[in-house]
C-alpha cells in the first residue's frame, strides 16, 4: 500500500464540498475525514452555544456528522454543504436538550439576561486591576458569551465567531433574517454592558484541535466504516 506524501494531502484538502462529498459518494469513505476536520471547529462552537457541556458536545457533533454521511446521496445542493451541516447539528443539539428535559423556551426580560451576564464575568467580586491580572480578554469574552441567553448566545456564534452570513443563519436556525440580526445586536449590546467594551475580534474563542480534533474525527471514521 503506498502512502501519500504531503503534498498529496494537501491536494485532498483543497478540494472542494462538493468534490470530496463525489468521492465519498463513489465509494472513497476515508475521504469523509476531510469534512470532519473542516467543520470541527465550527460545528464545535455552534454545538456548544446550545449545550455547554464538552462531553455532550462531541457526542452531538459525531451524531450530526453520521445523520449527513448517511445522508449524503440524497443531499441535492439546494444549500451550502456547511448551512445544511450546521443545520443538523443544531437539530440534534436540541433534542439532546429535550430528552435530557432541560429544554425551556426562553422568553426572560432583557434586564434578567444583563443581571446573569454582570454575575457570569464577576461584576463588583474583584475591582478591575485584579480582574486584569487575574484573566485574560478572550477567557472574559468566553464567560460572558457562554451567560448569554440561548437564541442570543446560538445567533452570536454564528455570525460573529463562524462569519456567517444573516441569511445563512437564519436558515440554519429555521428563523427570520431580521430575527437573526436582533438577536446578534442584542448580545453585542449584553457583552459590551458586561465587559466594558467594544467586542469587535472573536476568531480565536473556543478552540476545537488536537487531541480532540483527532478524537472526533477516529470516532467518525470508525463507525463509518462499521455501521451499525
Amino acid at each position: 500500500m503506498s502512502v501519500a506524501g504531503p503534498g498529496a494531502s494537501r491536494r485532498r484538502a483543497d478540494l472542494s464540498d462538493e468534490q470530496i462529498i463525489g468521492r465519498v459518494c463513489a465509494g472513497d469513505t476515508a475521504c469523509y475525514e476531510l469534512l470532519v476536520r473542516r467543520y470541527n471547529q465550527r460545528l464545535y462552537r455552534i454545538v456548544r452555544s446550545i449545550l455547554r457541556d464538552d462531553s455532550e458536545v462531541e457526542d452531538v457533533m459525531q451524531e450530526a456528522y453520521l445523520s449527513a454521511y448517511r445522508r449524503l446521496a440524497d443531499f441535492s445542493w439546494r444549500a451550502r454543504f456547511s448551512t445544511w451541516l450546521i443545520r443538523i447539528a443544531i437539530n440534534a443539539a436540541l433534542d439532546r436538550l429535550r430528552k435530557s428535559g432541560r429544554f425551556v423556551p426562553f422568553d426572560p426580560t432583557l434586564e434578567e439576561a444583563r443581571a446573569r451576564l454582570l454575575h457570569a464575568c464577576g461584576a463588583g467580586a474583584r475591582d478591575p486591576e485584579q480582574q486584569t491580572g487575574e484573566r485574560e480578554l478572550g477567557r472574559m469574552l468566553e464567560v460572558a458569551i457562554e451567560a448569554l441567553p440561548a437564541p442570543f448566545r446560538t445567533a452570536y456564534v454564528l455570525r460573529e465567531l463562524e462569519g456567517m452570513p444573516a441569511v445563512d443563519a437564519a436558515e440554519c436556525l429555521g428563523v427570520e433574517e431580521g430575527t437573526v440580526k436582533t438577536r446578534v445586536h442584542r448580545a453585542k449590546r449584553l457583552l459590551r454592558e458586561a465587559i466594558s467594551r467594544e467586542v469587535d475580534d472573536a476568531s480565536d474563542l473556543f478552540p476545537f484541535g488536537g487531541e480532540r480534533c483527532d478524537r472526533v474525527v477516529a470516532a467518525v471514521l470508525d463507525r463509518v466504516a462499521s455501521p451499525r
